[in-house]
């Protein structure tokens, strides 16, 4: 195994109480990196067929990549993933916590767990040892609870993740949390954790990270971190974060508003981020980052929420709420609780409209109505009531249930992060090709075809969604490192093979790096294809609402989608991925990109051409 990697696994069976290394072969490293190229290669690996997403067979990883943990701007990120209770695919997210560096510390590159504990179990690695704790006392606890008694029990200078009440109550989309507002795994990972009663890891490490040039590391690094601070935008940056998106947003037309319905929102100053300024307390951010995004409010009940741009955005205008402190409100019990902002902002969304066109038996939904919305999300992230528990299985199966899928915004059951896509045809193949289901992170090209040709449905446009997916969703989710430095400051994309190399050892140009970026991509649609027995381009569409129902509001009033011009669109995109008109990795792709091991199997599923 060459530096910057451990070359092991801890695999923790929880039915059985047991704990074991497991070393996995170097071309892993080398073809996959570490985070989700990690973690998706041993997804497909040991994770059964059709295995239940909420069963004990299911796996729950936590993986790091070589650059986690290092002297580099954001380095404190690590990915959690399984197979998804939300969509039935694969599943993952990134979360910014000291449980990554610890982790990495420890000597492990991921943790996997499976079965599922007879009672609540709290996990705890420090280094090479493995103990099981109860967690009797801990199940039913908010997130913020849980961590402030473990770090009572186990110590400040520890990684702690957990989950709360929602992950408790197998929520489709609860979350993974840490640290009071570090939330990660959208398609349900907290359900995962929750389905195997495991309420948090606590992770120690105390070894020094294998290098193979770590004087060379600090160098680069030490640079990156002096760019980044002389960035143009960093002061506003500094101020404002991510909630400078809301006033973009709103002039570009794409701020979610009415459950997607339109673009712009009356009320955007009052959630936008100069209010924000007026509210602001504090800031907070995840380890070895000079740039923090986290922005801190004293909500409408006097406790601080941390907000950025997508849970403004969905528990805000996407629901007619034009209150930021209200807004924080919604955010802190999202957190709290252990649910993800952006799903249960597009499930309210969805019951507010579809209470307006009689589906909800008699419960009447009034956009902007926050108490309503405050109980609602209680009731969801506790199962309680019809409604509660409804809403609690996602978007997707809501609508099955209920009728109002025309207006049901998601894609593969993930619901659509705070971009409204009917003048945006380039974004909408970005969440609709999303490897996860509709999300953002995988290629913000929204910004690029604003300021470009926004309504064309190009080759060049599909060409671009490729590329943002390789950099972000295929190497930085792999890295594993945030992206932001790069996106919001313009941190040169150079000091990553530089500072990969130099802890590898190991040579990586772009044309590497966008190859092991195009294997990630072609594995996770593999996993797809085999956890969901079939395949339909069907799958890579975005929601009807943006075809059928026109924007009328704004400059772009009169704006939807073309059907014929984005399946076009789509073909452009399939046919630069090496991908048939199916979405469907070909024979020379996969055998090109080293996955020949997934051929069998596609082939008895679906066919290859």
């Amino acid at each position: 195994m060459p530096k910057g990697w451990w070359g092991r696994l801890l695999w923790i069976d929880l039915s059985r109480k047991e704990a074991k290394p497991v070393e996995y072969p170097s071309e892993w490293a080398l073809d996959y990196l570490g985070g989700r190229g990690l973690a998706a290669r041993i997804i497909w690996e040991y994770l059964e067929p059709g295995t239940d997403p909420l069963g004990p067979k299911n796996l729950f990883i936590m993986a790091v990549g070589p650059l986690t943990g290092l002297p580099l701007p954001s380095s404190g990120k690590m990915v959690v993933a399984a197979k998804s209770p939300l969509t039935g695919g694969y599943g993952d997210g990134n979360v910014g916590t000291w449980a990554s560096v610890h982790m990495r510390r420890a000597g492990w590159d991921a943790i996997v767990f499976t079965g599922a504990a007879d009672k609540p179990t709290v996990v705890v690695v420090e280094d090479d040892k493995v103990s099981f704790e109860d967690a009797d006392d801990l199940w039913g606890l908010d997130t913020w609870k849980t961590e402030e008694k473990l770090r009572e029990r186990y110590g400040k200078n520890v990684g702690i993740v957990e989950i709360g009440p929602a992950g408790e109550n197998l929520v489709k989309y609860a979350t993974v949390m840490s640290q009071e507002g570090r939330s990660g795994g959208r398609p349900g990972m907290g359900a995962v954790m929750g389905s195997k009663k495991l309420k948090a890891v606590v992770i120690k490490g105390t070894k020094e990270i294998p290098l193979h040039d770590a004087k060379r590391v600090r160098s680069e690094g030490a640079k990156a971190y002096i760019d980044v601070k002389k960035a143009q935008a960093y002061d506003f940056w500094m101020r404002q974060g991510t909630m400078m998106t809301i006033d973009w947003a709103q002039e570009a037309s794409v701020l979610p508003t009415y459950n997607f319905s339109e673009g712009v929102f009356d009320g955007f100053k009052g959630i936008n981020g100069y209010r924000m300024e007026e509210l602001k307390i504090d800031q907070r951010g995840c380890p070895y980052c000079n740039m923090v995004c986290g922005n801190v409010i004293k909500d409408a009940e006097e406790l601080p929420s941390e907000l950025d741009y997508e849970n403004v955005a969905m528990l805000g205008s996407n629901l007619g709420l034009d209150d930021l402190q209200k807004v924080g409100v919604l955010n802190r019990l999202a957190d709290k609780y252990g649910i993800d902002t952006i799903s249960v902002g597009s499930v309210m969304g969805w019951a507010t409209e579809a209470s307006h066109n009689g589906l909800l038996d008699g419960v009447k939904l009034e956009w902007g109505d926050y108490e309503a919305y405050k109980t609602l999300l209680e009731d969801i992230s506790l199962r309680r009531g019809e409604l509660g528990n409804l809403l609690a299985e996602g978007v997707a199966s809501a609508c099955k249930a209920k009728g109002g899928c025309d207006y049901a915004i998601h894609v593969k059951g993930l619901e659509v992060s705070a971009y409204d896509c009917h003048a945006a045809p380039g974004m909408a193949l970005a969440y609709a090709t999303s490897s996860i289901g509709a999300h953002h992170k995988d290629a913000w090209v929204i910004s690029w075809e604003v300021a470009t040709d926004r309504f064309a449905y190009s080759k060049e446009k599909a060409a671009k969604v490729i590329e943002l997916q390789r950099i972000r969703g295929g190497l930085f989710e792999s890295f594993v490192a945030c992206r932001l430095p790069w996106v919001e400051v313009g941190l040169s994309l150079d000091y990553y093979p530089k500072i990969l190399s130099a802890a590898t050892g190991v040579s990586y140009d772009w044309e590497k790096l966008y190859n092991v970026a195009d294997r990630i991509y072609a594995l996770i649609r593999a996993i797809w294809i085999r956890e969901l027995n079939g395949w339909s381009r069907e799958m890579d569409m975005p929601p009807a609402k943006w075809f059928k129902k026109p924007l009328t509001k704004g400059p772009h009033a009169g704006a939807k989608l073309d059907y014929d011009k984005y399946n076009q669109l789509l073909n452009y995109y399939y046919e630069l991925r090496g991908w048939d008109e199916r979405g469907v990795p070909r024979k020379e792709t996969l055998r090109k990109l080293g996955l020949g091991f997934v051929e069998d199997t596609l082939e008895k599923i679906v066919g290859l051409n």
